[in-house]
């Protein structure tokens, strides 16, 4: 089966990483012939094509672009393609017109979000829903959005993200963050990796770790990596708040283990988040967490997992207070730690994820299933 995974903007977030991850295993296992089609230029194309996955730019200036469904539609029939992977909204409509000039290909689209549509979009997915041949929801409230938002219940599967477990683990004299910190191991090292945008929750983060100097007894730093148009305003708020020397930036950061394995605990401030790779990675690497209980954080965080605390998005005390619990209480924190371990070979695995997918892309094909 040879599925072509389209997508906007190619560049280094977690839909680009599960794009990435998918081309790699669903290969590496012979079910699948990847290929990729972008219309921004980013990190995601290279990586690609280290893989060996054919790659191509197509142009995509609206949601209802014609003449770029066109070209998919003839790009489709020059590379024999079946599945049209999508992961955004506007290249998953520009993949539903093209089945007017290429009746092959079957529309698989991936939801990343559990945010509303307003009323005409919600009005247009009514329209194209009959198009639509298989969706997946990254989480559960993501499922009920997508209903929410004019999709058919029926072609909707929650299939979670997922890691290879394996790939994670390490021990603490491996990392070099706390070098790089400055900081010994009595330190107690938070870790937030995210872009500095509204939604991730820096503002509250950083009026957590405010109280939470003020309540604990053992020293502490959040490490914060990333970057972003808020970078600037989240480094004067660390500095008006007094936390120069609670708070490391150590922007955009391609070794995350390194991070997870110097780290002991994750924090997620974030309005609103579908399944974040960053939790499951952390949890991977045994890092428990705290993190807001919005989206898809308690499909990750819960009494099934036992891998760290939710919180109220927006609340730096209650932030704070949970942080502590972790500082204050070693053996909860270990039982987290094995929670997660756990947790991310039941229920994260990427083979569990990529077969399921692969599952998703039969189902859309009906024909193929003999």
């Amino acid at each position: 089966m040879k599925v072509l995974y389209l997508i906007q903007y190619a560049g280094k977030g977690g839909t680009e990483r599960y794009v990435e991850v998918l081309s790699r295993y669903l290969s590496r296992a012979g079910l699948v012939q990847p290929c990729f089609a972008y219309n921004v230029d980013g990190p995601l194309v290279e990586r690609m094509r280290e893989l060996g996955v054919p790659t191509v730019r197509l142009d995509m200036r609206r949601r209802f672009d014609f003449q770029a469904a066109k070209q998919l539609a003839r790009l489709c029939e020059q590379w024999q393609v079946d599945i049209v992977h999508c992961q955004f909204l506007r290249e998953q409509y520009t993949a539903l017109l093209a089945k007017r000039w290429n009746k092959h290909i079957r529309v698989v689209f991936t939801y990343h979000f559990v945010l509303p549509n307003d009323a005409l979009t919600r009005l247009s997915n009514r329209l194209m829903d009959r198009r639509q041949d298989q969706m997946i929801a990254v989480c559960n409230l993501g499922r009920e959005r997508l209903v929410e938002n004019g999709w058919s219940r029926g072609r909707i599967r929650v299939i979670f993200n997922g890691v290879e477990p394996e790939a994670w683990t390490g021990t603490r004299e491996e990392s070099t963050l706390r070098d790089e910190l400055g900081v010994d191991q009595a330190q107690f090292v938070l870790l937030y990796a995210a872009r500095f945008v509204p939604n991730k929750g820096h503002r509250y983060l950083l009026e957590a770790a405010h109280r939470l100097r003020q309540a604990a007894t053992r020293p502490f730093t959040l490490a914060l990596a990333g970057d972003g148009p808020l970078l600037e305003q989240v480094q004067v708020q660390a500095k008006k708040l007094g936390l120069e020397k609670q708070v490391a930036f150590l922007g955009f950061r391609p070794d995350m283990k390194n991070l997870y394995l110097g780290s002991d605990l994750c924090v997620c401030p974030s309005e609103h988040e579908a399944l974040t790779f960053f939790l499951i990675e952390g949890m991977a690497a045994g890092v428990p967490a705290v993190a807001t209980g919005v989206g898809g954080n308690p499909d990750i965080i819960n009494d099934q997992t036992g891998c760290g605390l939710l919180v109220p998005y927006a609340d730096p005390e209650a932030m704070a207070q949970a942080i502590l619990r972790f500082m204050e209480e070693p053996e909860f924190a270990a039982r987290c730690r094995a929670g997660g371990l756990r947790a991310v070979r039941e229920s994260f695995d990427v083979e569990r994820m990529a077969r399921s997918t692969y599952e998703v892309y039969r189902a859309a094909r009906p024909e193929d299933a003999g």
